[in-house]
């Protein structure tokens, strides 16, 4: 019995050192910094701020969607419009489907000019971006009759009107355009179109 006491105490006794061994073992791993860079005191404070990082700015996905659309709307400087215009001395357009007395209408001022663009003066590049805007912002105020001012060219070089070639062009192939004439005299004449646009939908 003596014995049997006697080998449970020094197990115990085993068991205890070996536990204070380790625990000796974590405080030295634990306290090596300390003993590697020795006494160690807070640095005052500084008094600067710090600010927290700005967030990323947000992805534009609205000026992505509005470059896709301006992209989708626009219109070639190369397009052919001679084909596709009536001949006759108003050289009026009206897209397949709209009636020859839509042109005719249009042209006896069947409907009032709500608002026009002049290009006068205007460069190739800058004055179909300005048409192309007018028109998409004329059909989203629900305009129905424009007038388009291009010139007659008479300050062109040989005096060729280059500019009313391309407005041709240029109006037919947007869809909102559904007719357009040469403007009576009192409106402009031979250096201006009087444009139907399409109803703004519902």
């Amino acid at each position: 019995m003596r014995r049997h006491l006697a080998e449970q105490e020094r197990l115990a006794q085993e068991r205890a050192a070996a536990a204070a061994l380790k625990q000796k073992r974590l405080d030295a791993e634990r306290n090596l910094f300390q003993r590697a860079a020795g006494a160690v005191q807070r640095l005052p404070s500084h008094g600067k701020v710090h600010h927290v990082p700005e967030p990323p700015a947000p992805i534009p996905v609205q000026r992505q969607l509005d470059d896709q659309r301006v992209l989708k709307e626009a219109i070639s400087d190369h397009f052919d419009a001679s084909t596709l215009l009536e001949v006759d001395e108003a050289l009026s357009f009206r897209r397949p489907g709209i009636g020859i007395d839509v042109a005719r209408k249009l042209r006896r001022g069947h409907w009032s000019i709500q608002r026009e663009i002049d290009l006068h003066g205007f460069r190739t590049e800058d004055a179909r971006e300005a048409l192309a805007t007018f028109l998409r912002d004329a059909v989203k105020l629900g305009l129905r009759c424009v007038r388009v001012v291009h010139g007659k060219g008479l300050g062109s070089p040989g005096k060729t009107p280059v500019l009313k070639g391309k407005v041709h062009g240029w109006l037919v192939q947007k869809d909102e355009v559904l007719a357009f004439v040469q403007a009576r005299g009192d409106e402009g004449g031979a250096g201006a179109l009087i444009v139907l646009l399409k109803p703004s939908p519902a």
